[in-house]
């Protein structure tokens, strides 16, 4: 949790007096001045808290009624000071300890009304705590299972990403996301947190520093590597983010590169948002669970690779419509193992269960399933009116939109809000999938749209919709815009979701700019992406599954219903298209890959709105590259023919 305070006052209540007992109004002034210089004394000298924990029992207890209208305690959010009668005194007890004290005092009987402690909090979110962590190990244990919970995400994404595209690509993309967590994991381990977290006379607003290859001494173990380990989990996701929207043209290793590389795309922003040193933070950004540190960064990372590295071979040579899914079972087993992630991934980020953050978890759980559930609806819905029946593509994104549009807020907005938030968040994914068609950026998955537009409009919704937070300190003592707050906290979402996409593009672009320029082209060559990943880079083959067979022998025709629209799943139809149209072509003997798909293609395959030595090295150069390169096994070699197949 990041550091950030908010007064929490807390008026003492009286106790009645049994029955027969009569009350005094007025205690000795002894037993006041007793109680004072006890308390003072335990602050001060924790090697003897248990006897003077008695002392104050004793002294309280023989007390009917207490006047500490006087009397006003105040903790400090740093650690080590506290405030007796407007006398700062240091102690040697933890912040736990303290607080536990002011609440027996709160406790005590015959208190009078106006008596009040002024408890200070300090919280953001993003699975960050401020402060001394104190007894920490029931938080960490509710942490670090939600973490684990956030792993099984990997298989979510793996799953969902497998099902968007053909099938002879579904191994290779479940490959890149184990690459997500063995070189993400190492990386981060070795700088990312160091950066993000790092403390040391180096750190400073823009990125932290020390802590490399991180290896805390018993003392800070506990509470760094369970903050470690929960934001790994944070730093994969923002990664495998970007598969998705570059499946089934993208060069292997040039991704093995990128997902190492790829680490420092998402440390350095979170640090801004919740690390003590950051300057949104400091700002007053609210970002509980990483709308805009996860979801935005990864989605603005996978909008500048699907350009660089362009849309599938014949994508849009016909429509604009999208491909059929190569196995919507998978994405739909993917978006549930996602869904289940995501109550992890939000309930984990209060850090805690402990005092008031119990409450945070249990709202988390209900408004992260509520704006769910007002997704899923609205994408159905959109789907029905559109099509007379369910798309799976339009469900799934939906419902992941409807999340990624709650994270920012899980633990702050009302079950209404959350239901709205979902509804607009869900509708966001879906429609704005076709414009980003428009302009040909091709995004098997959606990625830009769900997790990049819609990690905007939760923190614009922050900025609307949130009350000021006074238990924990969310929202920094701000509120949004329709809660009277004014425009401040609206103006802090906004700049951040302007930084972080800023970052995040320009960073990815320079990082596949160096991979594609100077050390292996980023784009698959066109004989591997016609045959597939899976058999080009991981030699898996596979056979027909018979659905063609049936319905060529049964029809497209059943019960007054025709099915004829319905394209095979499992292939990629564009692909289908070029290989027909290779086929036919009378001069193939001496002709080239390359040179046969220019022929049966309208359009390259390489983007034409930047410039050729940004994508794909120096035009000039590239028309010297010998046919061991680039132009890859002539259609007229004795064993070609066998390979289309």
């Amino acid at each position: 949790m990041a550091a950030e305070s908010v007064d929490q006052d807390v008026t003492a209540r009286p106790t009645q007096a049994n029955e027969g007992e009569e009350t005094n109004s007025e205690p000795t002034t002894s037993l006041v001045e007793g109680l004072l210089n006890a308390s003072r004394q335990l602050l001060l000298e924790s090697s003897a808290a248990s006897n003077l924990v008695s002392e104050v029992l004793n002294m309280t207890e023989s007390m009917v009624q207490l006047n500490t209208s006087d009397l006003v305690v105040s903790v400090s959010q740093e650690p080590g000071t506290a405030e007796l009668n407007g006398t700062t005194e240091t102690f040697p007890l933890n912040m736990t300890d303290a607080l536990g004290i002011i609440d027996y005092a709160n406790s005590t009987e015959g208190a009078t009304p106006g008596a009040t402690v002024n408890i200070t909090y300090n919280s953001r979110g993003g699975g960050v705590q401020g402060g001394d962590p104190g007894e920490f190990g029931n938080d960490a244990a509710w942490i670090l299972t939600a973490t684990f919970i956030i792993f099984t995400m990997q298989s979510g994404f793996g799953l969902l990403e497998s099902g968007a595209v053909s099938m002879k690509n579904e191994t290779n993309i479940m490959v890149k996301n184990v690459v997500d967590v063995v070189l993400g994991g190492f990386t981060y381990w070795l700088f990312g947190y160091a950066l993000s977290f790092g403390k040391s006379e180096w750190t400073n607003p823009f990125c932290g520093w020390g802590d490399f290859a991180i290896n805390p001494s018993e003392s800070e173990m506990g509470k760094t590597y369970t903050t470690f380990f929960f934001q790994l989990s944070f730093a994969t996701t923002a990664t495998t983010i970007v598969s998705g929207a570059i499946a089934e043209r993208f060069n292997f290793v040039a991704y093995v590169l990128f997902s190492a590389v790829n680490t420092v795309v998402y440390c350095i922003p979170a640090g801004w948002i919740w690390g003590d040193h950051g300057f949104l933070n400091k700002l007053g950004v609210v970002d509980i669970a990483g709308s805009c540190g996860v979801h935005l960064c990864g989605g603005a990372s996978a909008l500048v690779a699907a350009k660089m590295v362009g849309p599938r071979i014949g994508r849009y040579d016909d429509s604009e419509d999208p491909l059929p899914m190569g196995s919507p079972t998978n994405a739909i087993l993917g978006m549930f193992m996602l869904w289940w992630g995501w109550l992890g991934f939000n309930c984990g980020s209060t850090f805690g269960i402990t005092d008031h953050l119990w409450k945070y978890a249990a709202r988390t759980a209900v408004i992260t399933l509520q704006s769910s559930i007002g997704g899923g609806l609205a994408g159905m819905s959109l789907s029905w009116y559109k099509n007379h029946r369910l798309e799976i593509a339009d469900v799934v994104n939906s419902v992941l939109g409807a999340l990624v549009s709650i994270t920012a807020g899980c633990a702050l907005f009302t079950s209404w809000e959350a239901l709205f938030i979902g509804i607009v968040g869900g509708l966001i994914a879906v429609l704005a999938m076709p414009v980003f068609d428009k302009f040909h950026i091709d995004d098997p998955v959606g990625a830009t749209s769900v997790h990049g537009l819609c990690g905007i409009w939760a923190m614009v919704a922050i900025g609307l919709f949130v009350q000021e937070d006074t238990l924990i300190g969310f929202t920094g003592g701000h509120a949004g815009v329709f809660r009277g707050g004014g425009f401040y906290l609206l103006g802090v979402q906004c700049l951040a979701c302007l930084c972080i996409s800023v970052w995040a593009m320009c960073s990815t672009f320079t990082i596949l700019f160096i991979v594609n320029r100077f050390v292996i082209k980023i784009r698959m060559s066109e004989w591997e992406e016609l045959v597939g990943a899976d058999f080009a880079e991981h030699g898996i083959r596979r056979r027909q599954i018979g659905v063609s067979r049936a319905v060529s022998v049964l029809g497209l025709q059943h019960n007054g219903f025709d099915y004829s629209d319905i394209a095979p799943q499992g292939d990629n139809p564009c692909h289908v298209k070029v290989l027909q149209r290779l086929s036919s072509l009378e001069s193939r003997r001496e002709s080239t890959v390359s040179k046969a798909v220019a022929q049966v293609t309208r359009g390259n395959h390489k983007n034409s709105s930047l410039p050729a030595f940004l994508l794909n090295g120096d035009a000039t150069n590239r028309s010297k590259q010998t046919a061991a390169t680039d132009e890859i096994t002539p259609i007229g070699a004795p064993d070609a023919l066998q390979a289309w197949k």
